[in-house]
């Protein structure tokens, strides 16, 4: 069965969508706005006393050197901030990958965000947290103690995953968006694609598993911003926006959420 969404024009995918989207014109241009959106979120929540919260992913990455980049310029003090990453690969023995992991996310952020961010500004360690897969309840405790999250970002993956929620039609729309952190393994499809996009292509050195929030602590967040600029993210793109909702397309069940956005590039939105 064919689907048309998938044959849409920019004109036809912005007409009618079941989620918010906003067409950039570059890539650069989607990564600046999302740093932008986090710097102002700080900056406002500062000024009436507020703590931030972010759920941040490792894919996409641009936007954090124009993050770091403004957060030393303007002198952004990030003590009340809290930056909750979505999701990190594991061995086979269900343990973090280490650090030094070229796909490590934690080295990433370690290297690519803290460490670019003066000493004195950088939030403390504490408030910088991954999914743990030897308690998976501490995320949504984290969550639930700093009274929910203020944006989520991420990216969406081939089989429209969100951290790494991946496709699975066993559950009903509604025991999927329940669905809390967990350990999983990552699905042959993700491992492809991230070994071409990640990893030279080494698909079988790729990690086996992963721990990843669900999407109960996604929907927990007040905003959600999604960033796509890849060429098989224009039928992503259709279809999170037109598809019917379903655990077969993971992204499809934030369709209804009150403030979800999905920016994209000029490229994704041409066929």
């Amino acid at each position: 069965m064919r689907h048309d969404y998938y044959s849409y024009t920019k004109e036809q995918l912005l007409k009618q969508p079941k989620i918010h989207l906003l067409c950039y014109e570059t890539d650069q241009d989607v990564f600046r706005h999302m740093a932008q959106e986090m710097v102002e979120a700080i900056c406002k929540n500062e000024a009436q006393g507020k703590n931030t919260v972010f759920i941040c992913p490792v894919g996409p990455v641009g936007q954090y050197p124009y993050f770091t980049e403004e957060v030393n310029r303007r002198r952004l003090d990030l003590k009340n901030v809290w930056f909750l990453n979505m999701d990190e690969y594991l061995t086979d023995a269900k343990e973090w990958i280490d650090p030094s992991h070229p796909l490590s996310f934690r080295g990433f952020m370690e290297r690519e965000v803290y460490n670019k961010i003066d000493k004195d500004l950088v939030m403390p360690k504490e408030q910088r947290i991954f999914p743990d897969p030897h308690d998976t309840e501490h995320m949504m405790q984290v969550i639930e103690e700093l009274g929910g999250v203020d944006i989520c970002f991420g990216g969406i993956g081939l089989n429209g995953h969100i951290a790494f929620n991946e496709a699975d039609t066993s559950k009903s729309p509604e025991e999927f968006r329940a669905l809390r952190t967990r350990v999983l393994p990552v699905s042959r499809e993700t491992q492809a694609a991230n070994a071409i996009g990640d990893f030279n292509g080494a698909l079988e050195d790729m990690p086996n598993y992963c721990v990843s929030i669900g999407m109960a602590e996604i929907l927990k967040a007040k905003k959600i911003r999604l960033g796509c600029f890849r060429s098989w993210h224009r039928a992503v793109v259709r279809r999170a926006a037109y598809g019917e909702p379903s655990g077969d397309f993971p992204v499809t069940l934030l369709q209804e959420h009150s403030d979800i956005t999905i920016s994209f590039t000029e490229f994704v939105a041409q066929l």
